[in-house]
């Protein structure tokens, strides 16, 4: 498993095209499955942050909160496009950060990037994590109902 930018590092056009998909309209937007207490899976929108470290994103209190502090296994997928099938999909296991530098920094850049919304720096209730990643797929297509697109698979080197 590795960060952002260890993928980054090994796949630079991969992250890049997948920063693109999941900042498709200006902000980053994908949708992030959880494992439920039960086992089963649960899915919700979130808003992903990617600078040059991590993959983070500030997680409501809520269900799928919950259940990365519990089970840190995640899917995130990036939103559905308008004009093609284009995709970005990673999974890995999520961490809690806890430092107040990090959380800071990224605080700023939540705000920064929705400005026009005029959102504050999410509150000490949103619990900030860093989606490591295991293996990442970016799909490329010619457009809606593409007969052969094109998947690119990734696999973190095993730690041992």
């Amino acid at each position: 498993m590795t960060t952002w930018a260890g993928f980054s590092a090994a796949e630079p056009e991969m992250a890049r095209a997948g920063r693109a998909l999941l900042y498709d309209v200006g902000v980053g937007l994908g949708y992030l499955g959880t494992v439920r207490s039960d086992g089963g899976p649960r899915m919700h929108p979130i808003c992903p942050l990617v600078d040059g470290e991590g993959l983070f994103a500030f997680i409501l209190p809520s269900p799928k909160q919950r259940d990365l502090h519990r089970d840190g296994r995640y899917a995130l997928h990036s939103i559905p496009l308008e004009v093609n099938e284009d995709a970005f999909y990673v999974t890995g296991v999520a961490r809690h950060v806890g430092d107040d530098e990090v959380r800071a920094r990224l605080g700023r850049q939540f705000a920064d990037e929705r400005s026009a919304l005029d959102l504050p720096v999410p509150g000490e209730d949103q619990h900030l994590f860093e989606f490591h990643i295991a293996m990442a797929m970016l799909t490329r297509t010619a457009g809606h109902g593409d007969p052969a697109p094109d998947h690119r698979v990734w696999h973190a080197p095993s730690d041992g």
